[in-house]
C-alpha cells in the first residue's frame, strides 16, 4: 500500500464518503483502526455479570472483537455506514395484534447492507490499486456501536442504541475494516442530557442503568436470541404483544422526532407484518411462515420460536372488552 500525504488522504476520504452516499447509505464516517479501550473493559465487565444471557458467542473471539487488526492484519481504518430503515407508517395499536419490530418489516438488512458495502469496498480497491480488508454486517466479532461512535456517526444513547442528530436511531450499522489510511472523523458528544424516557418506558426494566442493557430482560433478546429456554412469568407478562423484537425505547426517544423515511424499497413492510392478530398468527402453517418471511429477519426466530412467542403473548393478552349490545 503506497504512502499518502494528508491532502491525498483527505481527498480519498471525501471521495469514499461521496461514493457511500451514491450507493444509498445515509451517513459514512471513519475511525482509526485501534484497540477499543475503554470499550473492551466495559464489555468484559458486562460479560462477567452474565448480562449476555445465552449469547455465549459474545465471549468468544474477545481479542478480535476489541482489536480490528486481529480481523484484518495491517488494518488502518474502520469505515462505518448508517442505512436508514424507518417506514412512515405505524404498527396497529390494537393489543390483540402481534407486534414485530420495525427493522424486520421488510427484507433482511444483512443482504441489503452487504451488497452495498461490497460495492463500496470494490470502489476503494480500484481507487487505490489494491486494498486489503473485509466487510462486516453482524457477521463477525465487531463492536458496531463502538465504531459508529468513534467514527463520529452518533453517540450511544441511554438505551444503548446509536443516536444520530439528523436521523434518530432507526438505522442499521455496517463496517469496512481496511488497510488504507484515511482521515478519521471527530467524535460527537452525548446529547441525551438528563432525559430518561427510554429507561422509564422499558416494559421489563432491561435498561438497568443508563447506557447498559441486561439482555436477559430485553424483549428483543427474549424473542430473537433466547431460544426455547424458560422466560420468568413476571417478565413474560410485561412483554405484552411483542412477538419479534421491540421498539419501545426507540419510539419514546425525543431524538426520533428527526427520523426520516427510508429510500430503500427493500425495507418496505411485507403484507401482514403490522396488523395480523395473535389469533391469526397461530393459524399460520410452517409453509406459510416460510413464504411470508423468506429472506426476512423474522426467519431467524424459526417457526417454532415464533409460534412460542405468539402463544406467550396470547396467554398474557388483556381480557376482551365486552361489546355494547
Amino acid at each position: 500500500m503506497p504512502g499518502y500525504d494528508r491532502n491525498a488522504k483527505t481527498r480519498l476520504t471525501q471521495a469514499l464518503k461521496a461514493e457511500a452516499r451514491r450507493l444509498g447509505f445515509d451517513a459514512c464516517g471513519v475511525a482509526e483502526a485501534e484497540f477499543l479501550d475503554p470499550e473492551a473493559f466495559r464489555l468484559e465487565e458486562w460479560l462477567l455479570e452474565g448480562r449476555q444471557g445465552t449469547m455465549h458467542w459474545m465471549s468468544r473471539y474477545f481479542d478480535k472483537r476489541t482489536d480490528p487488526t486481529q480481523l484484518v492484519p495491517g488494518a488502518q481504518s474502520v469505515v462505518c455506514v448508517l442505512h436508514n430503515y424507518y417506514q412512515p407508517v405505524d404498527p396497529s395499536p390494537d393489543p390483540d395484534v402481534g407486534k414485530i419490530s420495525r427493522y424486520a418489516w421488510g427484507d433482511d438488512y444483512h443482504t441489503v447492507m452487504k451488497e452495498k458495502l461490497y460495492r463500496l469496498y470494490q470502489w476503494l480497491d480500484q481507487e487505490v490499486g489494491g486494498a486489503g480488508g473485509r466487510v462486516f454486517v453482524d457477521s463477525a466479532p465487531v463492536m458496531d456501536k463502538a465504531w459508529a461512535r468513534r467514527s463520529g456517526l452518533g453517540w450511544q444513547g441511554k438505551h444503548a442504541n446509536i443516536l444520530n442528530r439528523k436521523l434518530g436511531s432507526f438505522f442499521f450499522l455496517g463496517e469496512l475494516i481496511v488497510d488504507v489510511p484515511l482521515v478519521a472523523d471527530d467524535r460527537v458528544p452525548d446529547f441525551c442530557g438528563s432525559c430518561t424516557r427510554c429507561i422509564d418506558a422499558c416494559p421489563t426494566d432491561a435498561i438497568y442503568e443508563p447506557y447498559a442493557v441486561d439482555a436477559t430482560r430485553c424483549i428483543s433478546y427474549l424473542t430473537i436470541e433466547h431460544g426455547p429456554g424458560h422466560i420468568p412469568e413476571d417478565i413474560a407478562a410485561d412483554m405484552h404483544n411483542w412477538i419479534f423484537g421491540c421498539d419501545v425505547c426507540q419510539d419514546v426517544c425525543p431524538w426520533n422526532k428527526f427520523k426520516q423515511p427510508t429510500q430503500e424499497p427493500r425495507y418496505a413492510p411485507r403484507a401482514g407484518v403490522r396488523n395480523t392478530s395473535l389469533r391469526e398468527w397461530t393459524e399460520v402453517t410452517l409453509d406459510e411462515f416460510r413464504e411470508r418471511f423468506a429472506h426476512s429477519p423474522v426467519e431467524r426466530a424459526t417457526y417454532a420460536g415464533f409460534q412460542r412467542h405468539v402463544r406467550r403473548a396470547l396467554r398474557h393478552a388483556p381480557p376482551a372488552t365486552p361489546s355494547d349490545s
